[in-house]
């Protein structure tokens, strides 16, 4: 069996340790080095040459995405993050990332399977990279519809009076994600989740998740009050 040696850049301590545990148990995989920035990974990537790159998005001083360029050319690129926002996700592919990951939307052996495939150049995307690869292609088919969507969508976090926090919470419900990942991607309980979806549901005045969403995206016009 081929060994792999990986790099894992994080910001966090906890996930570092994290994926270095489960990455080392699978056998085949060997974590040469942790970085918690993206100078750091730079550094490290020059001095161990691994054969892959776990790299955050978000991490202090140097950030993932202002080192992808440079970490690209010294070996393959796999984003694994919780950052789930589409420009992002654009922007790291269209820098040569190969490949895109969101907590909490993968099983450990999705995971290593997508380290092992890309030295091999095979790409893996979690549902919310999906979403937002789909979207892109959708856009430059037809960007005339994507602004018009985009500015909807502006228009109706202004009518429906959500705050900022309830409309990154509301973006989640609308990629299909459940309490649970949400809780997770927003480091929040789902209590606290729960309680941010009552709010949203009164506010757009839905009863459920799909009507909520129908509103949200502008397909449907509020009706007589709802709740959550």
């Amino acid at each position: 069996m081929t060994r792999l040696s990986v790099l894992i850049a994080d910001g966090n301590p906890v996930i570092r340790a994290g994926l270095a545990a489960i990455l080392s148990a699978a056998g085949d995989l060997d974590v040469i080095a942790r970085a918690a920035d993206g100078r750091e990974a730079l550094s490290l990537t020059r001095r161990h040459a691994p054969d892959v790159i776990l790299l955050d998005v978000r991490m202090p001083g140097v950030d993932g995405i202002s080192a992808l360029p440079h970490l690209v050319q010294l070996a393959p690129v796999l984003m694994l993050t919780y950052s789930r926002e589409a420009d992002i996700i654009c922007e790291a592919l269209s820098l040569g990332a190969g490949g895109y990951l969101v907590h909490g939307e993968f099983t450990t052996d999705e995971l290593l399977r997508a380290v092992r495939d890309a030295p091999l150049g095979r790409p893996h995307f979690t549902p919310t990279a999906a979403s937002a690869l789909l979207a892109e292609l959708r856009a430059s088919s037809h960007p005339q519809r994507a602004v018009a969507q985009s500015s909807e969508r502006m228009h109706n976090s202004v009518v429906f009076g959500l705050s900022s926090r309830e409309v990154e919470i509301m973006d989640l419900i609308a990629s299909g994600m459940s309490n649970q990942q949400i809780a997770a991607a927003c480091f929040i309980s789902e209590k606290t989740v729960k309680n941010h979806i009552n709010r949203i549901f009164a506010k757009l005045q839905s009863a459920t998740r799909s009507e909520a969403i129908a509103r949200w995206l502008g397909t449907a016009r509020p009706g007589v009050t709802g709740h959550g």
